[in-house]
């Protein structure tokens, strides 16, 4: 797992538990590693490896320096998983998988607008979630308005329409079918006062701790959490890593003892 700040950081958690579950003698471990030092590193990669997870600030700046890019990442623009294969490194996006996933397992249904909170590479896999559920109206809030602009135009990479808005908190904005907070929980809070009877359901990708403050004053029950996506996303990491199925339960386990 690499990114900076890293310790922060439960993915070595559940897939130690998941390798351990496959019988397989691997190690997992949190680098603390920045977009200056990620050339090197991934130059000095050896047959040892099987793969790599990325967080922030990587999953955008990874691109540059692998050999093939899926094509959801490529749309996405956002690497959150790397494999070694005998043309190179490949660059795969496991975070659209992990919030559809997340957002099923939460009851999600009839799904037609939604508004993303936050704008980073995070955010560009959300659009593509909210797309495979169906979204077809999208309201992205920005500090800047390039950033909101950018999203917009991933939206039209997957046929829905996208609206750009200031990232300041309206409860106008909280009013759609979905919505989902990219946005770190202690940032996420000052949307609280602005949550409604009228709030549909919510994808917050903070997961520590939880519940965030945002999802503890939501009203409604259609709650899809950050741990679920994170335990989902690692769990299609570990199938492309290992080549089988990824011991879920076992994984879910050791992230709810974490």
């Amino acid at each position: 797992m690499l990114g900076s700040p890293i310790a922060h950081s439960l993915s070595p958690v559940i897939h130690r538990a998941a390798y351990q579950a496959l019988g397989l003698d691997w190690s997992y471990e949190a680098l603390d590693v920045n977009s200056i030092q990620l050339p090197k590193f991934l130059a000095d990669m050896d047959e040892s490896w099987a793969g790599l997870s990325l967080t922030m600030p990587l999953k955008e700046t990874v691109i540059e320096h692998l050999d093939e890019v899926d094509e959801l990442a490529r749309r996405v623009r956002a690497v959150n998983t790397v494999i070694p294969t005998g043309r190179g490194l490949l660059g795969v996006n496991t975070d659209v998988y992990g919030m559809v996933q997340a957002l099923n397992a939460a009851g999600l249904q009839g799904c037609a607008t939604a508004t993303i909170l936050g704008a980073g590479a995070t955010a560009r896999s959300a659009v593509a979630a909210a797309a495979a559920m169906g979204v077809t109206s999208i309201t992205v809030c920005a500090r800047r308005l390039a950033a909101a602009l950018d999203l917009c135009a991933v939206a039209a990479e997957f046929g829905v329409t996208a609206n750009p808005r200031d990232l300041e908190p309206a409860a106008d904005l909280l009013t759609a079918d979905l919505v989902i907070s990219t946005l770190p929980g202690d940032i996420a809070a000052h949307w609280v006062p602005f949550v409604g009877a009228g709030a549909g359901a919510l994808q917050d990708v903070s997961y520590h701790p939880w519940p965030s403050p945002l999802a503890g004053a939501w009203p409604t029950k259609v709650i899809a959490s950050g741990r679920d996506l994170l335990l989902w996303q690692a769990a299609e990491q570990v199938h492309l890593m290992t080549g089988q199925d990824a011991p879920v339960l076992q994984m879910r386990a050791a992230l709810d003892a974490a």
